[in-house]
């Protein structure tokens, strides 16, 4: 699944003429492209997809998506290990395998 998640921007640089940001989307720090939203500035939260940060969101809202999101088990989708979560379902043989 690919979403749009909404993450608050906890870094800025500029890399190679373009501003970037590091973001934290509920733990997980990703980098994320800002050429969209050319204002936003660290604390903001904003609504990011395939590494562009798309739209900015208020605080509130952003917290209630993230935390639907994690319940859903969304977030542990997008963000989290895809080689470990498949040898966990695999079953506890081909778990100690793969560590």
């Amino acid at each position: 699944m690919c979403l749009a998640v909404p993450g608050k921007v906890v870094g800025i640089e500029e890399r190679d003429g373009t501003r970037m940001a590091s973001v934290d989307f509920g733990g997980a720090v990703r980098d994320v492209c800002l050429a969209y939203l050319p204002d936003i500035e660290v604390g903001d939260y904003a609504i990011v997809h395939v590494g562009f940060a798309l739209q900015r969101l208020d605080e509130a809202a952003a917290l209630a998506t993230l935390d639907l999101f994690a319940r859903i088990g969304a977030l542990e989708e997008e963000f989290g290990d895809a080689w470990g979560r498949a040898a966990a379902e695999a079953g506890p043989d081909l778990e100690e395998e793969v560590r």
